[in-house]
């Protein structure tokens, strides 16, 4: 849609973010905060610039969520309590799993601390409505049927740990709780294990002490190899994989990773290459996995990866258990294509006695120690003690992992664009190819609205969530989207254009655009090389609505096969002939064209994934130059 005369473009979109905060901090800082036995009102809340955080009725609320401008600890010791507000009542924290004594002190300064371990889901069930806060290690299971019993009560569950799989973080998020975790003070610890396995792994060290304590001398037998010039492959470049990095190059180690999201620059800094997930595959010695388990990483190495390596590869996994299909690394090792295992983490925990991989003779097996240090205990203590007091007085948590509640009639208003925007983050990310990572994003937002009055952070939020979340275990909201997207080095900017249209909808369309990457579907790069897709909201569903200098029309709901074709006829009966002959439903379908009979764009909804072989026959299609596949 064209601008119209008095279109305006928001060059600085920050200012539009916290315009008139100043002289709002006065009103909005002396708001309460409600909670059910106790009630806090801050008369300094600096942690988040024009931030409130209000809980009412098991109900959280927050506005204007923006970036940090002092420490927390800075906040803790400026914070002050009006003289009129009496806690009648300290919080009672409750700790089913043992925490390093650092963090409990620090918990007992602040509330009533219940140190109960190895509690049954019943007796669980049973403490949990008498408590204001649970904090769990990976043992104790925090079901939808907690959230129940705790009557509301419960206001943060800790994670003492960076894996929260055992918390239903949707019932949390339904039950009003906030989850935080402790994603940090284990880092050291976890690549220190990393490093550990690899070597021991190479000079047999594990076999050859089981040897002699069997009263056996095998010095010809335990023959490793050594480190220096091989090639080692860290597959997730995060805070583990590069820390591993850095201690494999100082023994002489040559390393290269793979990260779709890991700055290039950061990478070169301490001399790795990124390259590819089939490049670090077929041309590392030894592969350390550092990789998060998500859909997209369970069982990613299977037999189709091993096939693909180097004869005698060597395995490091401190990760997660499920991102190996384990029968198939058991089929590798017997063929020799794994010469050798180190394993801290399995997909089943404890593994099955009679596991053929735990007994495997060229296996070298740990019980998760990967944090099993007393450094890094008392790290993650201190580190989710902090979280959890933090989120009982009322702050918003960095480690924040799932959602906070927002006004009705808020997500009333926004339900269709903040589905539009998640779906535009998750087909960008998909549209990327190349070894680079995504580092700068774009995002545009038409509005008939004054851009003082459009409040994009929710929609900041789902773009992030829809580009992380998909490869990777990062849970994305509101409170956290800019901060993870920062310490990925994601830099998100966002523009706002005042258009003629009518202001009845909050938005008009919204554009993401994606810079300094290759694509792995040309056509959706514009004339100055970004990947841009548009988007917008018809008779409240989202579409698509453009991709690269094509213009498009299709919902975006179940799956998507872009083609960019010869424009000619017949092509959409060619097309639609190979997915139905393989029983795969078109729901829809749409082509855009730049001019007549030259290239045309046809983009086809499927409900299911089709196979490699029916997408082969797609390819094949003469007219067809190039196609992807999108999962929505």
């Amino acid at each position: 849609m064209a601008t119209s005369s008095i279109s305006r473009v928001a060059k600085n979109p920050t200012n539009f973010s916290i315009r008139n905060v100043e002289s709002q901090k006065k009103s909005i800082f002396s708001r309460h905060l409600s909670f059910s036995n106790s009630s806090i009102s801050l008369q300094k809340l600096s942690l988040v610039k024009g931030s409130y955080f209000s809980r009412k009725f098991h109900t959280t609320t927050v506005f204007n969520v923006l970036e940090t401008v002092e420490s927390k600890s800075d906040l803790l010791s400026r914070t002050q309590y009006p003289d009129n507000v009496v806690r009648t009542e300290r919080p009672t924290i409750l700790v089913s799993e043992k925490l390093g004594e650092a963090g409990l002190d620090l918990l007992r300064t602040f509330g009533n601390v219940d140190c109960s371990y190895n509690l049954s889901p019943e007796e669980l069930c049973a403490k949990i409505s008498l408590c204001d806060a649970l904090i769990v290690r990976s043992g104790t299971k925090v079901t939808r049927q907690v959230f129940e019993a705790a009557k509301g009560r419960l206001k943060v569950v800790g994670r003492a740990g960076v894996g929260i799989d055992n918390v239903d973080l949707q019932a949390a998020t339904e039950f009003g709780c906030l989850v935080v975790n402790a994603p940090t003070a284990n880092t050291i610890a976890a690549a220190e294990h990393g490093i550990a396995l690899l070597a021991s792994m190479a000079r047999n060290v594990a076999q050859a002490d089981a040897s002699m304590k069997a009263g056996k001398w095998q010095r010809n037998k335990y023959v490793g190899v050594s480190l220096v010039g091989k090639t080692l492959a860290v597959m997730g470049f995060g805070k583990v994989g590069s820390e591993v990095a850095r201690r494999a190059k100082g023994l002489g180690m040559h390393v290269i990773a793979h990260d779709p999201y890991a700055p290039a620059d950061r990478a070169r800094a301490i001399g790795v290459e990124l390259v590819s997930f089939d490049q670090a595959i077929s041309t590392a010695d030894f592969i350390s996995l550092h990789m998060p388990l998500t859909p997209s990483t369970n069982r990613v190495f299977n037999d189709e990866t091993f096939s693909k390596m180097k004869k005698d590869v060597r395995i490091i996994n401190v990760a997660r258990g499920g991102v190996i299909d384990e029968d198939a690394l058991v089929r590798a090792l017997d063929n020799g294509t794994v010469a050798q295992a180190a394993l801290d983490v399995f997909t089943e925990e404890p593994p099955p006695k009679d596991s053929k991989l735990v007994q495997h003779e060229n296996v070298t097996v740990t019980p998760h120690l990967g944090a099993s240090t007393k450094e890094a205990q008392e790290g993650v203590a201190v580190e989710i003690a902090e979280a959890v007091v933090g989120a009982l007085r009322g702050e918003l948590s960095a480690t924040a992992v799932n959602a906070p509640m927002v006004p009705p009639e808020v997500l009333s208003e926004l339900a269709p664009y903040v589905t539009l925007a998640e779906k535009l983050g998750r087909l960008a990310v998909q549209l990327v190819a190349g070894g680079s990572g995504i580092q700068s994003v774009k995002v545009v937002y038409e509005s008939a609205r004054d851009p003082a009055n459009l409040d994009t952070r929710l929609l900041r939020a789902m773009i992030t969530k829809g580009i992380i979340e998909p490869i990777s275990d990062s849970h994305i909201n509101l409170v956290n989207a800019d901060f993870t997207a920062k310490q990925k080095g994601l830099r998100i900017s966002e523009e706002r254009v005042l258009v003629d249209s009518s202001s009845e909808n909050p938005i008009d369309s919204i554009q993401v655009q994606v810079s300094n990457v290759e694509s792995k579907f040309a056509s959706a790069l514009t004339e100055n090389g970004y990947i841009s897709i548009d988007g917008r909201v018809k008779y409240g569903i989202p579409h698509l609505t453009r991709v690269g200098s094509f213009e498009v029309d299709v919902s975006l709901d179940g799956n998507l096969i872009l083609c960019r074709q010869v424009d000619q006829p017949g092509m959409i009966g060619r097309v639609g002939n190979i997915l139905g002959e393989r029983n795969v439903n078109v729901s829809f379908m749409s082509v855009g064209r730049t001019a007549k009979r030259t290239k045309a764009i046809m983009a086809i909804g499927v409900d299911e994934e089709p196979d490699k072989d029916t997408l082969k026959k797609i390819g094949e299609v003469p007219a067809v130059e190039e196609f992807v596949f999108l999962e929505l």
